[in-house]
């Protein structure tokens, strides 16, 4: 045995060892050892008096010799795993037997073994090390434990908590479903009120029962084909149903005339039926953003229509639809000519007023709904806003500034430099521009 007294690096966790050697003198080097670094030290002389000690009170390392008389330290440390499997368990033998040892090992699972003479420096770091690994386990065995609990403590929780917000769920779904049976309700009286409304005109003309109705249905059909959402799709359809609210102050004889006819005097109180219209409904929160349709139903894409003079995509979409929904009943039923047309002559003036009267898209999607097919005229020339222009796209007409002069002629094939100075022209100038341009850019 050599080296003196050596200062535990961590004294606040010392620990309780029991050596067992039947040499008195090496129990005695070994209290010494121990007390001076701050253990608990407990000794005995033999295996049996160990078993003893360890039975009358815990203790965290045992230190056994290999050889004593009636038991040996295998048979002691076998024992003591067996009864008390969290004490640490340190072997001190003298024979360099490989079997002995692995023997010791396998039956006593013993942290270490150590030979004799020790020295007291490797002595006292592998007792420390071996505490410290014991504190590890232990508290990693506590913390296994703990979470073991508050595993369970939140299963419950989380039970209570799902029984309690199913509960509130059920209850949420029963008054949601309430709400959304009255919201239907309010919807489906909404939209009567409005049909009901819309008649007032339609019962004093013969030819117009029916009239709005259809354009509705028509405006409909065409704002799903353009791909619009449900709420604008929604609000074309209402403002269908009323876009001729306008005409309740007009005279029976007005109310019959063909716009052919009409000149002078009947032809300017025609013409203000739009904005008559937009006033009636404005009043109304919810039938506002269908009274801006109602205004511009009248305006022609070529910029020629009322009351605004608007043109091109400025034009807002459910009024582009709305302004060919209304003229095709209107051609079938006799009011924008002089007799009523049977249906393919009214679709070919609606084809043929493409880019005039009409927004080329919307009457795209009007052969489509009419007759189920894509028109590759269509296809080909399409108006578009500057953020929908992709490379490669080839315009079809003249690109002209509002002053007269030519920003870009037709059958350039754009590119995306060009398409950005179209778009920062746009920005600086302050002002919008619609492109004609055939979409798969190849030429006619």
């Amino acid at each position: 045995m050599q080296g003196g007294d050596i200062k535990p690096a961590n004294a606040a966790r010392a620990g309780s060892i029991l050596c067992v050697d039947d040499e008195p003198n090496i129990l005695s080097a070994l209290r010494r050892l121990f007390r001076a670094q701050g253990y608990d030290v407990l000794t005995a002389h033999s295996a049996r008096e160990g078993l003893a000690v360890l039975d009358a009170r815990p203790v965290d390392l045992v230190i056994s010799d290999m050889r004593m008389p009636e038991m040996d330290g295998v048979q002691f440390l076998e024992q003591a795993r067996a009864r008390w499997p969290d004490t640490l368990r340190l072997l001190l033998t003298g024979n360099a037997d490989v079997r002995l040892i692995l023997d010791a090992v396998n039956r006593g699972e013993i942290y270490r073994y150590i030979t004799k003479p020790w020295d007291d420096h490797e002595m006292t770091l592998v007792v420390r090390h071996a505490l410290e690994h014991q504190d590890l386990e232990r508290e990693q065995r506590r913390l296994e434990a703990l979470t073991a609990h508050q595993n369970d403590q939140l299963r419950e929780l989380n039970q209570s908590l799902e029984a309690k917000v199913a509960s509130r769920t059920e209850e949420l779904r029963k008054v949601l479903d309430d709400l959304v049976g009255f919201n239907d309700k309010l919807k489906r009286n909404f939209l009567t009120s409005i049909q009901v409304f819309s008649s007032l005109i339609e019962l004093r003309g013969g030819n117009l029962a029916g009239h709005s109705r259809r354009v509705a249905d028509l405006a409909r059909r065409l704002a799903i084909k353009l791909g619009l959402d449900g709420r604008e799709t929604q609000q074309i359809f209402i403002a269908g149903l009323l876009h001729n609210i306008g005409k309740i102050g007009f005279s029976d004889r007005l109310l019959d005339m063909a716009v052919p006819r009409m000149n002078g005097e009947l032809l300017g109180l025609y013409r203000a039926y739009p904005a008559r219209g937009e006033q009636l409904l404005m009043p109304l929160e919810d039938l506002r953003e269908a009274a801006t349709l109602v205004r511009a139903h009248q305006e022609r894409f070529d910029g020629k229509g009322f009351p605004d003079g608007l043109a091109g995509l400025d034009i807002p979409i459910g009024a582009r639809i709305l302004a060919l929904a209304s003229d095709y009943d209107n051609l079938l039923i006799g009011t924008l000519t002089e007799h009523q047309l049977r249906p393919e002559q009214a679709a070919q003036i609606v084809i043929d007023s493409r880019g005039k009267r009409y927004d080329p898209a919307v009457v795209a999607a009007f052969e489509e709904v009419t007759t189920g097919r894509a028109p590759v005229e269509a296809l080909r020339d399409q108006a578009l806003a500057v953020a929908q222009l992709r490379p490669g796209m080839r315009t079809t007409r003249d690109l002209v500034r509002q002053d007269g002069s030519l920003l870009l002629s037709a059958e350039h094939v754009l590119t995306a430099r060009m398409i950005k100075q179209i778009a920062d022209f746009e920005t600086t100038s302050g002002t919008s521009f619609t492109l004609f341009v055939r979409l798969n850019g190849e030429a006619s």
